[in-house]
């Protein structure tokens, strides 16, 4: 199981960078950003000092979306960087969240996301694109290579996801609701005439390392329990669509939001924001990674059991560094330990 990490653009971007470069020393494998221009500064401006300042690390936005980023500009962006750097680059997209909700909008339909991805994958792959009624080609990008991962929670989505997608971003660490998901993923994948096993499979969760005290563990769910707003403002929107049983999505996963009143974007992925209040304890253990580097492990171990091919952890807290370097010293040697065992 390769081991990622989620950043924010907050200024200044140097700190993202350190980050970034802190990361890739201590053996993490992908460093991914949120993509909302007006909450953050711009994530692909940082991609190529973070690529510049790095060897290793594979960059992409966590995610984008079709709305608020033009197809062939998004393509080209990747090409670039990909032409300047290396194939060291990933394409996570969704219908929209922060980025459009931020500027009034809502997120695109499936159909749109779908168009987006056959453009945006076949042009920063080299090949020509079908945009309107014209065909368009980058007659500079025949080395470049990029995958396209899709985040999803609905039934539909993950359908889509299951259908086109290189790889699957599911945003929380519940094994029962990874399970449900990537079931339905590998469903589709299947009566679409492709191969399951195919698909990268990458479950993103805040992480936060522990003493093994009661204490550690309530500070560390407080700064964690944004997660559980943002995925509940997700989640709100499938039972919006599909009624109060989510069209056969997981109680697990949708039950929680009933005490939910809304959510304001300006505190969009912050640690101690007043809109994830509803979230109770029981939400935030399930849906992300605490306690001591064994809890971590044991955790991980069941997500890989599950097909999990990385997990990203979402570094939103006030324990960034301390983070990675446990991850780099307890955490990461132990998971590939267990990957050579295994192999």
């Amino acid at each position: 199981m390769d081991i990622g990490v989620v950043l924010q653009c907050n200024p200044p971007a140097s700190r993202v960078i350190d980050l970034a470069r802190q990361a890739e020393t201590h053996g993490f494998s992908h460093v991914w950003t949120f993509d909302s221009h007006l909450l953050w500064q711009e994530p692909y401006v940082i991609y190529s000092q973070i690529l510049a300042a790095t060897r290793r690390v594979t960059v992409g936005p966590m995610v984008t979306n079709p709305a608020t980023r033009d197809w062939t500009v998004t393509a080209s962006t990747f090409a670039t960087l990909n032409d300047m750097f290396g194939n060291r680059t990933v394409c996570g997209i969704g219908r929209g969240d922060s980025a459009v909700r931020a500027l009034g909008g809502k997120p695109t339909t499936l159909a749109s996301l779908r168009d987006s991805i056959e453009v945006i994958r076949s042009l920063a792959n080299g090949r020509s694109a079908r945009v309107g009624e014209t065909t368009v080609q980058f007659p500079w990008a025949e080395h470049s290579k990029l995958e396209v991962w899709v985040a999803a929670y609905g039934p539909k989505a993950l359908e889509l996801t299951g259908q086109v997608a290189d790889g699957f971003i599911l945003q929380l660490a519940d094994p029962d609701i990874a399970a449900w998901t990537i079931g339905r993923v590998r469903a589709a994948a299947e009566q679409a005439g492709r191969d399951p096993d195919s698909i990268s499979i990458c479950v993103a969760a805040p992480a936060y390392v522990t003493d093994g005290t009661e204490a550690g563990l309530e500070h560390a769910r407080d700064q964690c329990r944004w997660f559980g707003g943002m995925v509940g403002n997700h989640v709100a929107d499938i039972v919006s669509r599909y009624g109060g049983d989510g069209g056969g999505v997981p109680q697990a996963l949708t039950d929680y939001i009933a005490a939910r009143t809304g959510y304001d974007y300006n505190e969009h992925g912050r640690a101690g924001n007043s809109h994830a209040e509803f979230v109770p304890n029981e939400v935030i253990d399930r849906f992300c990674l605490l306690g001591t580097p064994a809890d971590h492990i044991a955790k991980l171990k069941e997500l890989e059991t599950l097909g999990v091919d990385q997990f990203s952890v979402y570094l939103q807290h006030d324990a960034k560094a301390a983070t990675l370097e446990a991850y780099g010293e307890s955490i990461i040697p132990q998971i590939r330990k267990s990957v050579t065992a295994t192999s």
